[in-house]
C-alpha cells in the first residue's frame, strides 16, 4: 500500500510538473491533486527535491534503455531512427526536466553530476552508432567528424524543446517530431546518395 501511494505521488507530480512547470508546483499542489493531506504526502516522500530525485531515477533508467545500440551486427539508419524515437519519447514523458533543466540542476549539484554522466553516455553511444555507419559504408566521415556529429546530435536533442519554445512552438509533441527529423538531417550531408534517398523516404513516411 505504501509503495502504491508513493507511485501515485510520483505519477501525479510528474503530470503536474509537465503541465505547469516544476518551479510553479508545490508539494501542496501535488497533495491537493491526489486528494491526500500534505502530512500523508510527507509520510511517503521527504520533499519536492526528493520527488524530483526519484523521478530522475526513473528518467535515467528510461534513457539508458533507449540508448542501447546493436552489438551483434552493424548499425543501420533504422537503428538510429528507433534510438532517437526512444530518446525523444523519454524527453516527452519527462519534458519538465528539459523545460526547466538549468533551474533544476542549479539547485541540485548531485542531479547535475548525474545528468552530465547521462550526456556522456549518450555521446558515447551516438558516436558508436555513427562510427558503425561509417564502417558499414553508409556514410563517410573522419574520426573528428564522427565526434562532432555525435556531439551535435546530443546538443540538438537536449535543447530542442527550449529552442522550439523560444520560437513560439506551443505544441510540444509536434516539436518532438520535428526534433527527431532535425537530428537525422544532421547526418544527411555525410550519407551516400542511396542512403540519403532512404533517409528522405523515412522522413516522408514519418511526417505524412
Amino acid at each position: 500500500m505504501a509503495h502504491d501511494t508513493r507511485q501515485r505521488i510520483l505519477d501525479g507530480a510528474l503530470a503536474l510538473f509537465n503541465a505547469d512547470g516544476e518551479p510553479r508546483v508545490t508539494t501542496n499542489h501535488i497533495a491537493e491533486a491526489l486528494a491526500i493531506s500534505p502530512g500523508n504526502l510527507y509520510y511517503h516522500v521527504r520533499s519536492k527535491d526528493d520527488i524530483i530525485g526519484q523521478l530522475f531515477a526513473r528518467y535515467e533508467a528510461r534513457m539508458d534503455a533507449a540508448l542501447v545500440v546493436p552489438d551483434d551486427r552493424p548499425p543501420t539508419l533504422e537503428d538510429l531512427w528507433l534510438q532517437l524515437h526512444g530518446v525523444f519519447e523519454c524527453i516527452w514523458d519527462y519534458r519538465f526536466l528539459y523545460r526547466d533543466l538549468l533551474e533544476i540542476l542549479s539547485r541540485n549539484p548531485r542531479l547535475r553530476t548525474r545528468f552530465s554522466r547521462i550526456l556522456d553516455r549518450a555521446n558515447q553511444r551516438a558516436r558508436a552508432v555513427i562510427a558503425g555507419l561509417a564502417r558499414a559504408g553508409i556514410l563517410r566521415a573522419s574520426p573528428a567528424e564522427i565526434d562532432a556529429a555525435a556531439t551535435n546530435l546530443i546538443v540538438v536533442a537536449t535543447f530542442w524543446l527550449n529552442y522550439s519554445a523560444t520560437r513560439g512552438q506551443r505544441d510540444e509533441q509536434a516539436a518532438i517530431h520535428a526534433g527527431i527529423v532535425q537530428v537525422m538531417m544532421l547526418l544527411a550531408p555525410a550519407l551516400r546518395d542511396a542512403e540519403r534517398v532512404h533517409l528522405n523516404a523515412l522522413i516522408r513516411a514519418y511526417t505524412d
